[in-house]
């Protein structure tokens, strides 16, 4: 059974419990162009509650592990035979895993990629078949500034970061012919916590609290150099918010957005600098500790456990 809408726009934001995603659904809950589905893992559903956001006839609130299939079949589904479909899709869901590849085993890299990168194509495709069918709808994929770039310590992060910005484009190509918009939004740093909440793999414990371990000072250096641009930055997950609701409104918004000062200088350092000259220069930028030649580092004593653990995504399949 079909819900009347009013010719409200259906917009379901995933990962909305906190951050970006939470700031959008603040700033979209009483617009009555809207109707909210504001989604986020069972265990923090009880966030919406202690920041004041209860369902309402047109705001929904519903558990979604985005690595289940069967959670995004279900809600998918409902969404389809309630509300008629799904108009505007904000892909935000994701997570930062911390490591160089070198302390990265293949399951926490199946995961990192499964979250950032095959889980939002594969709610992507759910969607679709209806956009189609009415010739609109908006798809907003929230990437981040290490999707244009990368930096130590955060190589499988960006990867899944590329990965989505590449499919992203071709994404953009695939479904203009349907009148179906597709943009990234690329946020820098923002001013918050969130780097606090990173994950980190076994390996890059061991080698943050052991000093002779190789990569000691790519952990130790890179964390504090990266809190203290989070921290000289103005961007908020409300200014970020703010830009993906002007995506939303626009009526033909272009592929990329900077979502933070930051990601725009980043993007046109990258565009027109010769890439030798850029990559030299951030080089240049990190702190001098990542930048001693490796003689002057105390040989490590711990043995990398190559031993990869068996691959088992818990992504629900494509």
């Amino acid at each position: 059974m079909k819900v009347l809408q009013q010719n409200r726009q259906v917009v379901l934001i995933t990962g909305a419990s906190t951050g970006v995603g939470l700031a959008l659904g603040k700033k979209l809950r009483d617009d009555n162009r809207y109707h909210i589905i504001l989604t986020a893992r069972e265990a923090s559903l009880s966030r919406f509650e202690s920041e004041g956001i209860k369902e309402s006839q047109n705001l929904w609130i519903r558990p979604l592990d985005i690595l289940s299939k069967k959670q995004r079949d279900h809600l998918i589904t409902e969404i389809e035979d309630k509300l008629d479909g799904v108009n505007i899709l904000v892909n935000n869901a994701a997570y930062m895993l911390r490591a160089v590849v070198e302390h990265v085993g293949e399951e926490e890299r199946l995961k990192q990629m499964d979250t950032n990168f095959r889980a939002p194509l594969s709610l992507i495709r759910r969607v679709l078949p209806k956009m189609r069918e009415k010739r609109a709808g908006k798809i907003i994929n929230i990437s981040s500034v290490g999707g244009m770039m990368s930096m130590p310590t955060m190589a499988i992060y960006s990867a899944s970061k590329f990965a989505l910005e590449g499919a992203t484009e071709a994404l953009w190509y695939e479904v203009k012919p349907w009148n179906i918009k597709v943009t990234l939004v690329q946020p820098g740093f923002i001013n918050s916590e969130g780097f606090q909440k990173v994950i980190q793999t076994r390996e890059s414990i061991k080698a943050m609290e052991q000093p002779h371990i190789d990569y000691f000072y790519q952990y130790t250096e890179m964390g504090p150099f990266i809190a203290r641009l989070m921290r000289l930055t103005s961007a908020t997950s409300e200014s970020v918010a703010n830009k993906i609701f002007s995506v939303i409104k626009q009526k033909n918004p272009p592929l990329r957005v900077s979502g933070t000062w930051d990601a725009l200088i980043f993007g046109l350092l990258r565009r027109f600098l010769p890439r030798s000259l850029y990559h030299t220069l951030f080089w240049l930028m990190l702190p001098r500790q990542l930048r001693q030649p490796a003689a002057s580092i105390p040989k490590a004593k711990h043995k990398i456990n190559t031993n990869e653990s068996k691959p088992n995504s818990s992504f629900g399949g494509i």
